[in-house]
């Protein structure tokens, strides 16, 4: 058995990364270091006073310590992780764009005012969900020991779990929305005959080579690797997906 040590280790890179710095910001504002105000997305002062990081910073805080806390940080741990151990496994550039546009997605979406957040970093959680869910739509998931479900189902019935016990909807809602339109444009359209119009750019490529993050891509695309190719509960249309769209 692994010690947390270990564990952590063997994070792939991106996830540990978002992961580390949510706990992080947490922890630093439990101690009273900053007034999440600071951080927080008011567009406002981003384009009065060229406060930009705020663009970036609104997505590292989960909220306080808390039960919903450690449930956000178990989705990463969990489905970011298997996600990017499975389907972008070897493609960590990929992944990071993946992120990249959900962030840019719900920053857009966030400037509807009736969709406006200060804090988006559930909503990008909630994409990495959706988007798992679509990789691993027949995946059995056990909901809290309550009712067991395909994870195909999972997002919708987080969505009602976090309604019933007073939660905000919109959060959630907007990390669906940013979820499907990425697998929208990534999977449905070019299965449909689409052109794959969302392909990660260049520079992603280069600052992943350039830093040396994560395992180095494969030479060849034509097979999936990790759980992608091996879990019986990926449906056949989402295997290897990516390999194909990014031809």
């Amino acid at each position: 058995m692994s010690t947390p040590a270990e564990f952590y280790q063997s994070l792939p890179p991106i996830s540990k990364a978002y992961g580390t710095i949510c706990v992080v910001a947490t922890a630093a504002f439990q101690l009273g270091l900053y007034d999440p105000r600071t951080i927080a997305l008011l567009y406002g002062p981003v384009f009065s006073q060229f406060q930009v990081w705020r663009l970036i910073t609104n997505f590292f805080f989960l909220g306080k310590f808390s039960v919903n806390f450690g449930i956000r940080l178990l989705m990463i741990a969990r489905y970011g992780v298997q996600l990017e151990k499975g389907p972008f496994e070897r493609r960590t550039g990929d992944f990071l764009w993946m992120m990249i546009f959900g962030a840019l997605t719900l920053l857009g979406l966030s400037a509807i005012p009736m969709f406006w957040s200060p804090f988006l970093g559930i909503s990008l959680v909630f994409m990495l969900v959706y988007v798992w869910s679509r990789e691993y739509p027949n995946a059995n998931i056990n909901l809290y020991g309550l009712v067991q479900l395909k994870a195909f189902y999972f997002p919708w019935a987080m969505l009602a779990l976090d309604v019933i016990f007073g939660s905000p909807i919109w959060p959630d809602l907007l990390g669906i929305i940013a979820g499907h339109l990425y697998h929208f444009l990534t999977v449905l359209h070019p299965l449909a005959g689409g052109k794959n119009i969302l392909k990660t750019p260049r520079w992603v490529h280069k600052i992943v080579a350039r830093y040396r993050i994560g395992a180095p891509p494969p030479t060849s695309r034509s097979q999936p690797t990790g759980a992608a190719a091996a879990a019986p509960g990926t449906g056949v249309a989402f295997r290897g997906r990516s390999y194909r769209l990014n031809d």
